[in-house]
């Protein structure tokens, strides 16, 4: 279904976590001009009520529910446009390609999906019915990575031989990945997929080239049951009411934060999930510490570090070419105070807040036989990932033109997808991997 002209889109969230709320908002408080938020589906009843009580916080009537079982229903009741799909990363393909056979364009969060078959499955339908996929990597519209790019393409550092990527999550945003379903590498696809996919759309889109070979090492080294060998381990399954977790830096309260005890302390009656698993505890199926060597189809190389358990947040990127070197370094914690372990980056909103503990950014061009350049970056803030959030969705659902046309198709959520996959089969036999060999792209 295409919007009819003169009236806004009909918009329909799938999955109705935290991770929705971001996207809620932006509909209903700022693009209600030209976007229209019609109905909500999950699987969990109570998170949507949840949902729509906070729509009236914002002077929005609340809006129908369904259950995902009905989603292709809803989307015919509702007459909707677009759908939104902000559920468990290994459900994105179903709603994905449902909306797409049902008439409608999808955005979808990262990572698209989380193996190269479901992928298969959404180039598939997206060929198949004409429709459009949009996959949301706000990260392309952070004003630093933008410079970055412009920069890049403008030849500042000549023709690209490598680049080296650091990402460092502290000891607060990584745990938060080992108490939830992400821990489970059949739900998210590991670290390399859900959270290094953003990292490595970036990289395609700074070089302009696609990843060819990537040789990959990584292990759970800090958490799991590797918490017993470091000392941090405490013996309690889920933190809400359990003793051993009072003195837990890592354990999550959720009943001292509002919105999480709505969307899960209150609604686990319905589906059983607990979002305060212990991260020491057993069950992780996913790395913490990942080491990756990549190549591109230019020839240039990339090495990548994602560390899930430092003590600062914030990430390195190092641009080598023919006529110099380009260095952005950005510190968005410089350390987790003790009270704050326990908490959430940004509360319950899905990089809706800055850290408290400091922090900055710099680029800094060095060309050879010159002195180095500090580049200054009008519109970086410490809010919403570097105010990418709020850009990306005056794209999106505002209509207000790009002029780097960064939204990012289904081709690009399955490249960025392609490089993790590769550095997971890499982890498992030791080997380097094609990603021609993983999934063939025309």
């Amino acid at each position: 279904m295409s919007p009819q002209p003169g009236r806004p889109a009909r918009y329909a969230v799938v999955g109705t976590g935290a991770r929705a709320e971001m996207f809620v908002r932006a509909l209903v408080r700022d693009h209600a001009g030209t976007a229209e938020l019609v109905a909500l589906a999950d699987v969990n009843q109570i998170r949507m009520d949840a949902h729509n009580r906070w729509l009236g916080e914002l002077g929005h009537p609340p809006v129908p529910t369904y259950h995902a079982r009905d989603f292709a229903a809803m989307l015919s009741k509702e007459r909707v446009d677009v759908v939104l799909v902000t559920s468990v990363d290994v459900t994105h393909d179903e709603y994905v390609v449902a909306g797409l056979e049902a008439g409608c364009d999808v955005v979808t969060e990262k990572p698209m999906t989380t193996d190269a078959p479901r992928c298969q499955r959404i180039l598939d339908a997206v060929r198949r019915t004409g429709r459009r996929v949009t996959v949301a990597f706000n990260y392309r519209y952070n004003p630093l990575h933008e410079q970055l790019r412009r920069l890049l393409a403008e030849g500042a550092v000549g023709e690209i031989g490598s680049v080296h990527f650091e990402w460092l999550l502290d000891v607060r945003h990584g745990a938060d990945y080992f108490r939830r379903w992400h821990r489970d590498k059949a739900s998210s696809g590991g670290l390399m997929v859900h959270k290094a996919s953003h990292h490595f759309d970036l990289v395609n889109w700074w070089l302009d080239a696609t990843p060819v070979q990537v040789y990959a090492a990584g292990r759970l080294f800090f958490y799991g049951e590797n918490g017993r060998r470091h000392g941090y381990a405490r013996d309690y399954d889920r933190a809400h009411d359990a003793p051993a977790a009072d003195d837990d830096p890592f354990a999550l309260r959720l009943a001292e934060h509002p919105r999480l005890r709505e969307l899960y302390l209150d609604a686990e009656r319905s589906d059983g999930y607990h979002r305060d698993r212990n991260v020491f505890a057993p069950g992780v199926s996913i790395e913490d510490d990942m080491a990756v060597l990549a190549t591109y189809s230019t020839g240039a190389t990339m090495t990548y570090h994602l560390t899930a358990y430092a003590p600062w947040e914030g990430y390195r990127v190092m641009v080598n070419g023919s006529r110099g070197r380009l260095e952005l370094e950005v510190t968005e914690s410089e350390f987790v105070s003790p009270a704050a372990a326990g908490s959430l980056k940004g509360a319950a909103l899905h990089g809706g807040e800055a850290a408290a503990e400091g922090g900055g950014a710099t680029l800094t061009l060095r060309p050879f036989w010159s002195p180095p350049q500090r580049i200054e970056v009008e519109g970086y803030t410490r809010h919403g990932h570097g105010g990418a959030d709020a850009r990306m969705t005056r794209v999106l659902f505002g209509g207000v033109p790009d002029p780097l046309d960064r939204a990012a198709s289904a081709r690009d959520g399955a490249l960025a997808l392609l490089t993790g996959l590769a550095a997971n089969r890499s982890f498992d036999t030791g080997a380097p991997v094609r990603v021609a060999d993983l999934l063939a792209l025309d």
